[in-house]
């Protein structure tokens, strides 16, 4: 089983920027494929960015935060990275990360989960 703790939402205004982190525990990370969902209030959850490690890195994107938001990981610090440029009211959530053995960008291809760290933007 491997454990999840996001840190680094808060309040930023429109146009600014947040650097979420997803610290991790538990299991080898290097074998991790860690992906960020978010979930808008009144919506359900949906997936935001993931980076693959058994594809030498590889990373996906939604297309709202395409060319907005960037994934990264240290294997260093365990620890998985999601820098928001740009932000708008629409980004408005809570975000999580989410880790998986597996292939696949649905929230069932992943069985670990933080616990959430919510982002706001005001206009």
């Amino acid at each position: 089983q491997v454990q999840l703790t996001e840190s680094g939402g808060g309040v930023v205004q429109a146009g600014g920027s947040l650097n979420l982190s997803c610290a991790t525990s538990g299991r080898t990370f290097n074998n991790l494929n860690v992906a960020w969902f978010r979930q808008a209030p009144g919506k359900e959850r949906e997936f935001v960015a993931a980076i693959w490690w058994w594809r030498g890195d590889n990373t996906y994107y939604s297309d709202p935060v395409k060319g907005r938001f960037t994934v990264s990981r240290d294997d260093a610090k365990n620890t998985v990275y999601l820098q928001m440029n740009g932000l708008n009211a629409e980004d408005t959530a809570v975000y999580y990360c989410a880790a998986s053995f597996t292939t696949g960008l649905q929230e069932t291809d992943f069985e670990s989960w933080g616990q959430g760290t919510q982002v706001t933007v005001s206009s």
